[in-house]
This record gives C-alpha cells, structure tokens and sequence, in this order.
C-alpha cells in the first residue's frame, strides 16, 4: 500500500485525546493535570503512524529522535524498545514528553497534519518514557577525558549523558541543593511532577554521572580552578536567572515578584505540597500576571492554587500571538482565570503602607507586524482604566545567569550579559563551550537540548582531537 493509501486507512482512526483531571479538583492541589495516555489508547495512536520512507517528523525534531521507529515499538508491545529508542537522542524523555511544544515542532511535520490530525508524538513520547523501565546503560570505553559541567538544567543534563555515553568522565556542578535547574525550581509540580524529576535524574546518575550540589561557580571557584583540578574540558549550562522588569512606576512596591523569584520560592519551599508544607510566599486575593508565555500561565495557576480569588493574565496583543502552548492556555483558562488581552499596563498602584492596590492599564490594538513578526500592539488614547489588585506578577521573560559572565575575565558576554558562541557551541574560552539560556536564541527546553547536543558533539571530536571522523551520533 502506497503512503497515499495508508493516510487514508490511519485518518479512518481518530486521534487519541489525553484525559486530564477536572478543574474544580486540580486547582486544590499541585498534582499533575494531564493523566497521559493509558495502553489501549498509546496502542491505537501508534497504529495511526504511517511510517513514512522519509519522516519529516524526524527533521522536525530538534534533537532528532527516530520517532517512526519508537513508535513502531509501542505498536510491538514492547515499551522499554520505544523508551531506548528515545533515549539514544534524548537522554530525559519523561520531562521532554510533558514540556517539550511538540505540536509546533514534530507534529507541525507529520504528514497526517496535511489533512488531518498529526499523530500524538509528544503524549507517545511521555508513555513510553514513563512505561520503558528498563534502560539500556551501554557505554563506550573510557577516554581518560574529564569533562566539567556547569548547572543542572536540560542543557547541561543533555550534554552530560551524550558525553559519558562518549566515554568521558562527567561530573555537574549545581549551585542549588538540588539539581533539575529550572526543569526543578521554575516549572509547577501540576505540569513536571517532581517524582518524575527524581526519576530523570536517578537515571542520569546511574550512567556514572557525579553531581555535586551547593557549588556556585564563579563564587565556590572560577572556571580557571576548575582546569587546575584537572578537567579538560568545560561546558557551560546555567542557564537563565535574571529576571526582566518593565520599569513601571511601582515595581518595587510589596507585593510585586517577578516569575522567577515567585516560582522559585514556591518549588524550592514545597509549595507543592501546600497546605501541608508552610510555604513562606505571599499570595494575594486578587493577582494581575503580566505577560503570555508559559511562564505566565504557570504563575497564574500557581496562584489560583495558593489561595487567590481572581487571577488575570494581561497581555498587550491577542491570544493569537500569545508564545504560551495552546495546551497551556487551555489549561489555564478551564481553571477560572481571566485573560485580559490587548491590555498593557503602565503604573503600578500602591497604598500609603507601600502595598499594590491596583494597576493602572492601557487598551490595545494591533497594528503592523513588528521586527518579532507578530502585529506591533498600539495603544488606544484615553483608554486607561484601573484593576483593584494586591498582587502583580510580572512574567515577561529572563536574562542570562550573569555570575560566570562577570567573574570569567576571558569569557566574551554580549550588551545582554549572554554568552558570545560561534556554531560549534564554542566560547571565547578555550576549551569551554556554552549552550541553553545563557546563551542567545535558546527559548525552550528542546531548544536547550538541540545546542547542548551540538555542543557536546563538538567537544567529543576536540577531546579526541579530531581522531574519530565518523559521526559519534551514528552507531
């Protein structure tokens, strides 16, 4: 049967819905809102794959995992296949399956979205993750290489596990006193359980991986002291840590956070298991967030969850061009909160305590598309009207962890404090390469993952010094 064919006979077979838990349950607790695929329905969507001669899901992919073939391994019954397959590109499947914007990426390929509905790679990925216990651990022979990494993040993780799979000896350095980055600190339990976090990182460590915790580098020792103690290479994933601002009139009143600081608290202090830990964050009754990524829509939730009555979402153009995930802002919308779009705010009201009370807005239209592509909000004249608030979130997006930049003389940083690396993930540091948000253009999780592989393949050839002129990916 010819792919024209089989199109035909897969799209007779309806995508299969992940089931999620209700709203008026889930904004009691922080456990996870989407209950994934169960057997039957993984099965059948895996029937749904065509297995194209040349998948563009593949391409699509930015970390590049055979997705016909694991596929094709859930339709065998054999899900720690599919979960091996996975993992040969892809080092942290249980997180990637539940965070990774699949359907903008793979499944914006596959070719059953053409004319219909795209096979559900990412809910797949996540079954298949969380069913696949059995790891293949398989290494190649030591180098005698020993390769530093900086941070815990999905950058670093990635760069980590295709490093010691190369033979190298790997040890992370995290400055927290646990590691999993931002993965850890800056998504809610409700989207990445921290079992599943555990689970992640209980396998990076099986494959020798050492992880050393409480160690701020540029602060413990520079990057300087780290080659005195021997390393012969560096990579550089500490990823992002400075929260941006708008510079409203009363940002520094109480009871405004940036998402940063706000999340942080909340996954660090255990918010999550909230009432039962006491959790030191102050959350209002009424809570503007300001911004429409994911972030956003993590705040919001969070602080539906904690205790606030009304929780909007302001956002200055339309839902259209919000960079959330659809999935996100569903999710959030189901859960009783209000978005106010084409709305901008422009003064932060306080009382005479120094406490928000309200926030003074802005109405909104879209004009011309603007250097990011989307339509250039504008605003409309004498439009201002005021919110009754006693807490603002502002969640518009995070600078590059400055500590390495400013105490690392050698290390080139742009005007925005990022790391300067060429296309190899290489820095002005000899023998240092850098990828995730510390450096320019790393927007998501995946995104992190596909520079830390590029990165870690680059220092492999430099550690080998070029000997091995085969691709170390292909096997």
């Amino acid at each position: 049967m010819n792919e024209k064919g089989k199109q035909g006979k897969c799209q007779a077979i309806q995508r299969q819905k992940v089931s999620k838990r209700k709203p008026e349950d889930r904004i009691t607790d922080f456990k996870e809102v989407s209950l994934g695929l169960n057997e039957t329905q993984a099965k059948l969507e895996a029937s749904r794959c065509i297995q194209c001669l040349h998948p563009k899901c593949v391409v699509g992919c930015p970390v590049g995992i055979d997705i016909p073939r694991f596929i094709m391994q859930i339709n065998k019954n054999d899900f720690a296949g599919a979960a091996n397959v996975i993992r040969e590109r892809n080092g942290i499947p249980r997180v990637t399956g539940r965070v990774c914007p699949q359907e903008k990426l793979c499944e914006a390929e596959c070719i059953l979205s053409k004319t219909g509905q795209p096979i559900a790679i990412g809910a797949l990925e996540r079954f298949a993750a969380d069913r696949g216990e059995n790891i293949d651990l398989s290494k190649r022979e030591s180098t005698g290489k020993k390769v530093a990494i900086i941070g815990s993040g999905p950058a670093s993780l990635i760069a980590a596990v295709d490093l010691v799979k190369l033979g190298h000896k790997i040890i992370i350095f995290e400055a927290l006193h646990e590691p999993g980055g931002v993965l850890v600190y800056g998504i809610p339990a409700f989207r990445l359980p921290k079992d599943i976090m555990r689970k992640s990182i209980d396998y990076v460590k099986s494959l020798g991986i050492k992880i050393e915790n409480n160690v701020v580098i540029g602060k413990s020792m520079t990057i300087a002291e780290l080659f005195d103690l021997g390393y012969d290479a560096i990579f550089i994933g500490s990823g992002a840590g400075s929260p941006k601002f708008l510079g409203l009139q009363g940002e520094n009143l109480n009871g405004v956070l940036s998402a940063n600081e706000f999340l942080t608290r909340c996954n660090l202090m255990r918010a999550y298991k909230f009432p039962k830990c006491d959790t030191p964050v102050y959350v209002g009754e009424k809570v503007a967030v300001i911004g429409g990524g994911n972030v956003a829509m993590d705040s919001a939730r969070t602080a539906r969850r904690l205790g606030a009555k009304e929780v909007y979402i302001i956002y200055r153009r339309t839902e259209k061009e919000m960079p959330a995930r659809v999935e996100e802002v569903e999710n959030t919308k189901d859960e009783d909160i209000q978005f106010m779009m084409l709305t901008n705010p422009v003064k932060i009201i306080g009382d005479e305590k120094g406490y928000v009370q309200g926030l003074e807005c802005l109405k909104m239209r879209l004009g011309e598309p603007d250097n990011s592509g989307r339509r250039k909000p504008i605003a409309k004249e004498e439009s201002n009207f005021t919110l009754d608030l006693d807490m603002v979130i502002i969640a518009i997006g995070q600078g590059p962890n400055p500590i390495i930049g400013k105490t690392t003389p050698n290390l080139k940083v742009n005007d925005s404090g990022y790391l300067d690396v060429d296309g190899r993930g290489r820095t002005s540091y000899q023998r240092v390469w850098a990828a995730g948000d510390i450096v320019p253009n790393s927007k998501t999780v995946i995104e992190a993952m596909c520079g830390a592989k590029n990165a870690s393949r680059d220092m492999h050839l430099f550690l080998l010094k070029e000997q091995e002129k085969v691709d170390p990916w292909i096997s």
